[in-house]
């Protein structure tokens, strides 16, 4: 279940059928995008840093300035995110 504090970054979401567990993708890549202080604190609580990682790596929803901003926040080389290759 989302955090209620949560709740506003997934406004286009019946969250009554999100799991954030089942659907960590998702559910990252939403936070990583258009969440505050408080919903990395709670990513880097429920979900693991590699889990965390593989997402800015490999998701194509963010845009090329969250996933700049998160690759370099998280050490990972810019050649190894998808989201800022040229043929996005």
């Amino acid at each position: 279940m989302v955090p209620q504090h949560l709740r506003a970054f997934f406004w286009d979401t019946n969250l009554d059928n999100l799991d954030p567990v089942s659907y960590p993708n998702y559910t990252i890549a939403r936070l990583l995008e258009y969440g505050n202080q408080a919903a990395v604190a709670w990513l880097r609580e429920t979900f693991s840093e590699e889990m965390i990682k593989r997402v800015i790596s490999n998701e194509r929803r963010l845009s090329r300035k969250s996933a700049n901003f998160w690759a370099l926040a998280y050490g990972i080389p810019s050649d190894q995110v998808a989201a800022l290759k040229a043929d996005r």
